[in-house]
């Protein structure tokens, strides 16, 4: 059975994945935890990896039964086709989520346009350009996987 994209209304990704576990599917809404500030406190959340996507693994026969869920647009088409996600991928989306951490990353010493090898973890081994850097923030470019990868450095709560 293979991994689809499901297109989701905006800010509903992890109701219509709740949803969907309701009918006796599996899905996947990779989400992260974020520190958001408000006037009055700062509180950390989890917030969607992907906005306005959910992945659902299940089989061509049984795409029909997600159109029943509020919240979804459709499926994500690529050539026509609903766009398929291997199982490797959704697996090393898992792993980066649930086990890898970024500890003391110093951001001084890149620069945009210089390539780095990632050293740990699911994506050891493969090679990254840093697109922008900031204080808070780098983007990676990750051509071999067509990913652009945000690393966001802030404090511990």
């Amino acid at each position: 059975m293979p991994w689809y994209v499901l297109r989701t209304k905006p800010q509903h990704e992890i109701k219509v994945a709740q949803r969907i576990a309701k009918l006796d599917l599996e899905v996947y809404c990779p989400v992260m935890k974020v520190v958001r500030q408000w006037s009055d406190r700062r509180k950390k959340i989890e917030v969607p990896l992907f906005r306005s996507y959910v992945f659902v693994h299940l089989k061509p026969s049984e795409k029909n039964l997600v159109y029943d869920v509020p919240g979804i647009l459709g499926f994500l088409n690529w050539l026509q086709k609903p766009a398929i996600v291997q199982k490797d991928e959704i697996d090393t989306i898992k792993s980066w989520l649930n086990n890898e951490s970024l500890s003391q990353f110093e951001v001084s010493k890149l620069n945009v346009g210089d390539e780095v090898e990632i050293k740990a973890g699911k994506m050891a081994g493969k090679k990254a350009v840093i697109e922008s850097r900031n204080k808070k923030t780098v983007k990676l470019i990750l051509p071999q996987m067509g990913w652009k990868l945000t690393a966001q450095i802030q404090d511990i709560i």
